[in-house]
């Protein structure tokens, strides 16, 4: 065990038990997942992505590479958590991955043996033969070789929210520049949300002894902002993306161990932050350093070593090397030598300072100036070093490398608007470049590394956001920022009067001489693989091989070796990666340039940002107002569009292909109720609204009659089919449009668009009364005789209500109308009711019909029954199908003046190989037509896209046989000529003849009967 008694920022009096990879552990609240793990002496972690190389904990934060984590279980399963950013709750269920069978052992690690032949862009180069196609093949197994997590298969349980919040000023960053800013803020009076990834606020002070200053300054701070009612502190919460017009993306992740889904809180919540101001405090992120099976378990970066000893209590190792070239990494030895570790500090540089030389000397530590790591030995944990000083080469006994290559500035959310950052030579680091009005950074992504620096520039960027906010208030708020002052208040005074804050030591200006070496084989260290994206397995012969043949812009090096592609986005390589390639090139680091930062930061779950919206909350959808009548009778309920339908009844059958026979037989020999509450429904008024509606249609509408209806075709500008309906002409300037449920919309939308500008003269308006209208349709023989009992003040006789024809009435005070006329073929009436008293009307025609035999049937069996009659429905009417293909030429009487008419005569619409609509009957017993299956000849290859394809089937229980429509070269299609219908995704072939379009009633003999 690596815990100690003491130290830390843990609740020893609360243990907390979980398991990783089946195996029960015991951490405290407080602890992340990453040290429990190391308290309970776990090493090994993971595999690696392509080389399946044991990997260990590595950092402490979310540029950690190495330990990721599945969490959960069946639903609840997210794949890929950094196990460094994962809280420990109780019962919390880990598992590592890429791994078989086990971590240990893993059979795939042989990987690293054929590693010569799997450098960068090796799929490239291996898998490309011996046919086109080979690549899908290769795929699966490379993808099963190399990957990350399993997501979980089953429907995720949990509830996900977005929240939308609001605030003067946004302080991304909780250290002690971000503490210092929302502080001067908010004293100046401005609504302040600082937001913290972490569940801790403090930042790296959480890695300073929790017992000395510096806890007991961040406790003065937290408390302060704590007791001032216009600062939010959202811990948890990580700022993933900056977007335009200050607005940041937040993703809160609640505590799991609080959250119980039962009550239907959140697991996850997505935040817009909409700011006026940002204050960017995000800190920077310590540098690795390259060497020989820099990888093996028990390598970490210093400042991690810090982390685990300081705020969780944990030693990541009793015998310890600390490798450096900076002055960071001798805090981190110190502290680790107090604890009880044996320390020795390798430092590259020639001449470290002379007082921390002291400070080594005094905590016992010893320090060996001019000594870079040339390899780490060890298998499943680190054992040993081999170091190169200038009397030779030293091998150490160890069991924990803390690295320190230096630091860079976290300045991902600063560049994800396009701003480029800034190299500055004298920290050798990128910062943010100038940002946009209203945005301000301050502390360590600044490049200055004092916790004084920090705390001074977090309370001038604080009232500069303010000023920003509130010019006329900020020049009264502002005052000079005094450090001893506030700390006095805060009852934290050092000895000699100041903060006493143990300050983060500045970055010595020499660059590591180990990372310039050994690049690009100018200095070969010692044999090994030397990393330089952990995650990804690139190596820094990756990066000179990818300069070699050519891939040498940043952007082509990184998609040509897949560095800082991974889950972590490069946090911990991409300076690396283009200082290397600088010195490849010859040139200077700025000159290379930099990858581009894009959101998110960290990976974001996809149920956080579907939050609500998903199932029947992904999108709007509507419903009818005798959709409660079809729930409470047993309706199985589909969406189609926006609209939510009866597929069909489970009265009929439970099964949906037994079902819609049923309604089907029902309709043809009885009657049945069909709601058609969803067809679009489009009043056309005024003085030109005859001559408007001619225009819109291929066929008259000019002439037709008051109390009449007539089918109407629209085609697009360019000839092809837009929609299909009935018009009734309700009074002389006033007419009922209906439009298909898919293209209600798409209609009315063009009608709009007519009118504003092909035709502004002419006097029409175009309104939608969709909504104000409840329809249904009762077809079948009997069906005259139900609407007389339902409505028996009303003459619905074949003379007063012919086939076509309009009948209006009122129904409890509301409109009535009643249009006589067939989508299925059987005769049949279309009533509109107002919407209010919708569900009332179909409860009367039900208690009326159910004497003759009516029952509802959903829209499965009403399209099997448009097919039997040969009726185009949205499957025909495709966005690629012109009059002539659909058999509607007929219709446009008028010989021009209607729109699509001049382009709807192209030559290329008269192809004899153009496919037309065509009746198809499967004549092989016990076997079935599918839509979408191409057609092609007897005997002929089965390849390419045939002469045509089946655009609808049914069965039809009158035929009793598989009937469809479909589309087939006019220059093929004779009735009587057999074709082969393959449906290739199941591979079906089945026989099928031409046969008439109109199955049933061809003359028409069951409308005006």
């Amino acid at each position: 065990m690596r815990r100690l008694n003491k130290l830390g920022r843990i609740d020893r009096s609360q243990p907390i038990a979980f398991t990783f990879d089946g195996k029960t552990m015991t951490g405290f609240r407080g602890d992340s997942l990453a040290s429990a793990m190391l308290a309970n002496d776990v090493t090994i972690v993971g595999r690696s992505f392509k080389y399946h190389r044991p990997r260990g904990i590595y950092s402490a934060g979310p540029e950690e590479p190495n330990a990721l984590v599945t969490i959960g279980t069946g639903g609840r399963r997210e794949p890929n958590l950094p196990a460094t950013t994962v809280e420990l709750a109780d019962g919390l269920v880990a598992e590592s991955q890429n791994r078989w069978p086990s971590l240990k052992f893993d059979v795939q690690s042989i990987n690293s043996w054929f590693s010569p032949f799997l450098a960068a862009g090796f799929y490239y180069k291996t898998f490309m033969g011996p046919t086109r196609r080979s690549w899908m093949f290769y795929e699966h197994f490379i993808r099963k070789a190399a990957g990350l997590g399993r997501a979980g298969q089953e429907p995720d349980p949990d509830r996900y929210e977005v929240r939308h919040l609001f605030a003067d000023v946004a302080v991304v960053g909780a250290g002690p520049a971000g503490l210092a800013a929302a502080l001067a803020a908010a004293e100046a009076g401005a609504k302040v949300v600082l937001v913290e990834q972490d569940f801790l606020a403090g930042g790296y002070l959480l890695s300073e002894p929790s017992a000395g200053q510096a806890g007991a300054w961040l406790a003065g701070m937290l408390a302060r902002l704590a007791d001032m009612p216009n600062v939010s502190l959202m811990t948890r919460t990580i700022a993933f993306g900056a977007y335009d017009g200050n607005v940041l993306g937040l993703l809160e992740r609640h505590n799991s161990s609080s959250v119980d889904p039962r009550q239907g809180e959140a697991r996850q919540t997505l935040g817009l932050l909409r700011a006026k101001s940002i204050v960017y405090c995000t800190g920077s992120i310590e540098r690795p350093l390259t060497f020989a099976n820099n990888d093996r378990p028990g390598i970490m970066l210093a400042s991690a070593a810090r982390t685990y000893l300081n705020r969780y209590g944990v030693l990541a190792g009793k015998r310890v090397l600390v490798a450096a070239d900076n002055d960071s990494a001798y805090s981190a030895a110190i502290d680790l030598a107090a604890a009880g570790a044996q320390v020795t500090i390798a430092d590259s540089r020639a001449q470290p300072g002379p007082q921390l030389l002291e400070q080594a000397r005094r905590g016992g530590i010893a320090v060996r100036a001019t000594s870079m790591i040339a390899k780490a030995i060890g298998g499943h944990n680190v054992r040993a070093v081999v170091l190169i000083e200038p009397r030779g080469k030293t091998t150490l006994e160890c069991d924990l490398i803390g690295v320190s290559g230096g630091w860079s500035p976290t300045v991902h959310l600063t560049s994800h608007l396009g701003i480029k950052p800034v190299y500055r030579e004298d920290i050798r680091a990128f910062v943010p470049g100038k940002l946009g009005a209203g945005q301000f950074v301050a502390g360590a992504v600044t490049g200055s590394f004092t916790t004084e620096a920090a705390v001074d520039d977090g309370h001038r960027a604080g009232n500069e956001a303010f000023a920003f906010c509130d010019a006329a208030r900020s020049s009264q708020a502002q005052v000079k920022f005094d450090l001893p002052k506030i700390n006095a208040k805060l009852g934290v005074i050092g000895d000699d009067g100041n903060s006493g804050l143990r300050p983060k030591p500045p970055l010595s200006p020499a660059f590591s001489t180990q990372t310039n070496e050994g690049v690009g084989g100018k200095m070969n260290l010692a044999k090994g693989k030397a990393f330089v994206d952990l995650q990804m397995d690139v190596t820094v012969s990756d990066i000179a091989l990818a300069h070699q043949e050519g891939y040498q812009s940043v952007e082509h090096l990184k998609r040509y070796t897949t560095l800082g592609m991974g889950t972590d986005q490069g946090k911990t390589s991409n300076f690396y990666a283009l200082s290397a390639m600088a010195g490849l090139r010859g040139m200077a680091i700025p000159d290379v340039g930099t990858t581009t930062f894009r959101p998110p930061f960290t990976p974001v779950a996809v149920g956080a940002l579907a939050g609500l919206s998903h199932g029947h909350h992904y999108k709007p959808f509507r419903r009818t107002p005798m959709h409660d009548w079809h729930v409470s009778n047993d309706a199985e309920m589909l969406e189609t569009g926006l609209w939510m339908r009866p597929w069909f009844y489970h009265a009929s059958s439970r099964d949906v292909n037994e079902a819609y026979v049923a309604e089907m037989r029902n309709v043809r020999e009885a009657a049945g109720l069909m709601d058609i509450s969803t067809l679009g429904k489009i009043a056309v008024q005024g003085p030109d609204a005859a001559e408007f509606l001619d225009r819109v249609y291929v066929n008259g509408f000019a002439k037709l009659p008051v109390g009449r209806a007539r089918y109407g075709v629209m085609l697009r500008d360019d000839g092809i089919v837009f929609d299909d309906g009935t018009t009734t002409r309700v009074g002389d300037q006033h007419f009922f449009m209906t439009t298909s449920t898919a293209r209600a919309a798409d209609v009315m939308s063009r009608l709009e668009f007519l009118l504003d500008t092909a035709w502004p003269d002419l006097r029409v308006s175009v309104s939608s009364v969709s909504d104000e209208w409840a329809a249904m349709s009762v077809a079948g023989p009997k069906s005259r005789d139900i609407l007389a009992a339902a409505f028996p003040d009303l003459d619905v006789s074949n003379d007063a209500l012919p086939h076509m024809g309009l009948l209006e009435g009122r129904y409890r005070d509301r409109p009535l109308r009643i249009i006589r006329l067939s989508f299925s073929g059987e005769r049949a009436y279309e009533i509109y009711a107002g919407a209010s008293v919708g569900k009332e009307a179909w409860c009367r025609l039900i208690d009326a019909g159910t004497p003759f035999g009516l029952k509802p049937y959903g829209i499965e069996a009403l399209g099997a029954l448009r097919v039997e009659k040969g009726h185009v429905a949205g499957p025909e009417i495709d966005g690629r199908t012109t009059l002539d293909d659909l058999g509607l030429r007929r219709m446009a009487g008028k010989s021009s003046g209607f729109v699509g008419e001049v382009l709807g005569r192209r030559q290329a619409f008269s192809d004899p190989e153009r496919p037309r609509l065509v009746g198809l009957r499967c004549v092989e017993d016990g076997r079935r037509l599918r839509g979408g299956a191409i057609l092609f000849r007897p005997n002929e290859p089965v390849q390419g896209h045939g002469l045509g394809r089946i655009t609808s089937t049914t069965y039809s229980p009158t035929l009793d046989a598989w009937v469809g429509l479909g589309l087939l070269a006019t220059s093929a299609a004779q009735e009587g000529a057999e074709f082969i219908a393959h449906y290739p995704l199941k591979g079906e072939a089945v026989r099928a003849r031409v046969v008439s379009p109109t199955f049933l009633d061809p003359k028409g003999d069951w409308f005006h009967g």
